[in-house]
């Protein structure tokens, strides 16, 4: 009865346009009054749910990663993943999905994402002949697959909300970012014959080279991240705080157009959406005591229950759960409100930790570019000037191919495991 009348409160809430960070709090408070429950519990949960080592790495990485766009990073990568696979036919629509996932190493952030793809490479997809539909299915895909590349402040998020290493899921999305990619770059092959886009440039290793130099400044980021964690050197909190500082250097000694009043405004931004973060963190506390005081998780335990046996079949439903709450209150309040739920009942039937969240990071990442309602796929249409409804159908295959790659990393629990396992974070 009380988490009914919540529900209520937040949904009205959410219609009056109220941000939903602060229509969970409202809701929240109004559930602890309405169920009688001790009022405190808002300040505990405040306080509980702020304190983490792992959260100071989310102003860090938002800061470096709106520092690197601005110097104009995504051009390079752009550049390079054009090189790289242009000389295919379809090589331009190819290259969207490869600079997606360079791109999200450096920046972190799925909108700043979409709008740094949508503004570099919408233009030549059109120019080159692509439909606007395909042109929006092809950014929104690629962002939607760079969910799973690290940094991401999806992963630091739900890292803290499960109780997991954060460094182990950073290390763990690289192989199913690579196998998503794969499949829509598959889908792209057959598309460009079919619809005969052409091909973007003639193979050139002078281009690759130069390419390739100017691409080298960006792609120090993954590799500090990557090599950094496996070798054990640093923590994902200090990572951020190496990427923050290389994005500093870089912008004032290499491209040396970002001035310190811009750069100021960047962290301003930062910590801005960081508080926003903590915030929902902390809000978020308050829900899940009223889901446990009201026996949400036994009732979801029995639920479930005939899917224990089929590791595969509890995570696809989970995956199905997460995707729509990811498509109706955007990735963060689904990590916040739905997981920290579910994930114990994962746990209880032998599901590896590492695993679920990656399926659950994959499933929101997925959930923000669904129609109707996904923000991320709202934003990718404003780039093409389309409505949900003239794009659906051309959307179809590519949603079709990200979900067979979830499905793949559904089935395969190693391409989750296999570098966090390399690198002895988990046995």
């Amino acid at each position: 009865m009380v988490l009914m009348a919540v529900t209520v409160v937040f949904v009205v809430l959410i219609l009056l346009s109220m941000p939903i960070v602060f229509s969970l709090g409202l809701s929240g408070l109004f559930g602890l009054w309405y169920g009688g429950y001790p009022m405190q519990q808002l300040s505990s949960a405040l306080v509980s749910g702020s304190q983490s080592w792992v959260l100071l790495a989310i102003p860090a990485f938002v800061f470096a990663g709106g520092l690197m766009e601005r110097c104009g990073m995504s051009h390079a990568l752009v550049e390079f993943a054009r090189a790289l696979v242009g000389w295919v036919k379809g090589g331009l629509g190819m290259s969207v999905i490869v600079v997606a996932y360079f791109f999200s190493d450096i920046c972190g952030s799925k909108m700043a994402e979409v709008s740094a793809l949508g503004s570099s490479l919408m233009p030549p997809l059109t120019k080159a002949g692509y439909k606007k539909e395909d042109s929006a299915s092809l950014i929104a895909a690629g962002t939607a697959m760079g969910m799973l590349v690290p940094p991401a402040i999806f992963m630091i998020v739900i890292s803290q909300v499960t109780n997991t290493s954060a460094v182990t899921l950073f290390v763990a999305g690289f192989v199913p970012a690579a196998v998503i990619m794969v499949c829509l770059m598959v889908l792209v092959y057959f598309r460009a014959r079919r619809y005969n886009w052409p091909v973007d440039s003639k193979p050139s290793f002078k281009r690759l080279g130069q390419a390739g130099m100017k691409a080298a400044v960006p792609m120090v980021v993954p590799v500090v991240i990557l090599g950094g964690f496996v070798l054990g050197i640093i923590t994902a909190t200090e990572a951020g705080a190496v990427v923050a500082g290389y994005a500093i250097l870089v912008a004032k000694l290499v491209y040396r157009n970002v001035s310190w009043r811009e750069m100021a405004r960047i962290a301003y931004d930062s910590a801005i959406l960081t508080a926003a973060v903590v915030f929902l963190l902390a809000v978020a506390s308050v829900f899940q005591y009223l889901m446990g005081v009201s026996g949400v998780p036994q009732m979801l335990a029995e639920v479930l229950k005939p899917l224990e046996s089929h590791h595969w079949l509890f995570l696809v439903a989970t995956a199905l759960i997460t995707m729509l709450f990811g498509m109706i209150l955007e990735g963060l309040p689904a990590a916040v409100v739905l997981i920290p739920v579910v994930f114990p009942i994962a746990e209880q039937i032998g599901i590896n930790p590492i695993h679920f969240n990656i399926v659950q990071t994959a499933a929101v990442g997925i959930g923000l570019f669904l129609p109707p309602m996904g923000v991320g796929l709202l934003m990718a249409l404003k780039f093409a000037d389309l409505t949900v409804g003239q794009h659906f159908r051309t959307y179809l295959p590519y949603i079709g191919a990200l979900m067979f790659g979830l499905a793949l990393i559904i089935c395969i629990p190693e391409i989750c495991l296999l570098l966090p396992r390399a690198a002895g974070l988990i046995r």
